[in-house]
């Protein structure tokens, strides 16, 4: 670390953002602590762990950890954030360049260290068919027992949603602080609620499960999970959600086991996601004259993960360009005229922008791709895999309508974003 802050220091310093302003801000009005409770300042030079395996997603969990990392090291420009990833074909410097790239955050390359696990592939999905939440609750233990191998951290954090390595930390390592930010919780009692509703009402991928024997069966265990999820919560020092609606379901989950170890749930706060509010402001002019140059192009920013539902997007946005080809119109309607101005009136396009983490989504996209194609609507979607952000701005310049699909949105940065640059959503 000295190695390289010394090379860093003789490369030219990175202009001076508003974000790192913000966060100036934000430590100047909070408390500073060391882990311990006694009063500590800028000099204290620990590990922070932030466990999250799959960190080169590109998603908006994503933004949080960088956004963690960036405000941990304004706080302590001394301390080592050490990244516990499984992510083995990216080294530091391909890694932090797409940070930049992705999510326009600089960070300060010497004081970030990147740790490799290799045992990641516990807590894919396509490793559990069967009991899949239990699997990788279960499976993410023996990657944090990974992690701890590496290096015990003076705090750890899990930026990710596995509440059971939180659990093992505490159990292994009583006197290290331990803190989650919850973007959703792995189960919740909308989850359960779902399993009765009709699976065509789009209410998750679950939706209308719980009929028959085996409805009962995963009902059940559901039910017993959720007390497991429940007694790992109250092991975790400090707590904090992405919006308001995480938090609900989290004290309703956690917090009597909380309470039981004198963790009173009113400790379980909203920290709202980091979202390029201002930087969208500042880049995209929003007024008539940019209105003008906007097309009928919809937008729809997600990872490429079951729970976005892009099949929805894809279906409904056939239906619509269906209606339009063949519209119902009484005799006395005169025919709809186009013309090849460019703007307002140029053909609808649905643009799907995401990341691709690993081969599922890879594959989930080609499939995707085959249904644009069975819907007879492939050259009206335009797919934009890992884009930059740059890019990303060009096509928040350029859209009319943010599309968002997810049940149960727990905040949706991307429907911010989409307000942010003067979309529709």
């Amino acid at each position: 670390v000295a190695a390289e802050e010394k090379g860093h220091a003789s490369r030219q310093k990175l202009p001076r953002s508003s974000f790192d302003e913000e966060w100036e801000k934000v430590e100047n009005n909070t408390t500073k602590s060391a882990v311990n409770g006694e009063q500590e300042g800028q000099d204290w030079k620990g590990f922070v762990g932030f466990f999250h395996p799959f960190c080169n997603a590109g998603g908006g969990g994503e933004r949080v950890l960088w956004a963690a990392i960036r405000a941990t090291q304004q706080r302590w420009p001394s301390a080592v954030c050490v990244v516990y990833t499984g992510d083995h074909n990216v080294d530091k410097t391909a890694m932090l360049r797409r940070v930049e790239d992705r999510f326009n955050i600089h960070l300060h390359p010497p004081t970030v260290v990147f740790l490799y696990l290799t045992t990641r592939n516990y807590v894919l999905a396509s490793r559990y068919p069967r009991f899949t939440l239990l699997g990788q609750s279960l499976g993410s233990l023996v990657l944090a027992y990974d992690a701890f191998s590496l290096l015990v951290p003076d705090i750890f954090i899990d930026t990710m949603g596995y509440a059971f390595a939180l659990a093992l930390a505490k159990l292994l390592f009583p006197d290290v602080p331990t803190a989650a930010y919850v973007h959703y919780p792995t189960i919740s009692t909308d989850m359960l609620g779902s399993l009765d509703d009709d699976a065509q009402a789009g209410r998750g991928v679950n939706a209308g499960l719980g009929r028959g024997w085996k409805g009962k069966l995963k009902r059940h265990y559901w039910h017993l999970f959720a007390r497991l999820y429940s007694w790992v919560g109250g092991e975790v020092d400090v707590v904090m959600t992405n919006s308001s609606w995480t938090q609900n379901h989290i004290r309703q989950l956690w917090g009597a086991s909380r309470r039981r170890r004198k963790r009173a749930d009113n400790d379980i706060a909203v920290v709202f996601p980091p979202v390029a509010v201002e930087e969208l402001e500042r880049e995209i002019d929003v007024g008539e004259e940019s209105e003008k140059s906007r097309h009928p192009h919809l937008l729809y920013i997600a990872q490429f993960r079951p729970e976005k539902n892009h099949q929805l997007v894809l279906t409904a946005f056939a239906r619509f360009l269906h209606s339009q080809q063949h519209p119902s119109t009484s005799p006395s309607t005169p025919p709809a005229t186009t013309t090849a101005t460019p703007g307002p009136t140029d053909p609808p396009k649905l643009v799907l922008i995401g990341s691709v983490r690993d081969s599922d989504d890879a594959t989930r996209v080609y499939k995707l791709r085959l249904l644009a194609h069975e819907l007879k609507i492939k050259e009206s979607v335009t797919f934009v895999c890992d884009a930059s952000w740059p890019q990303i701005l060009s096509h928040l310049r350029t859209a009319s309508v943010g599309v968002n699909a997810m049940w149960n949105e727990h905040f949706g940065i991307g429907v911010v974003e989409y307000q942010a640059a003067g979309l529709l959503a």
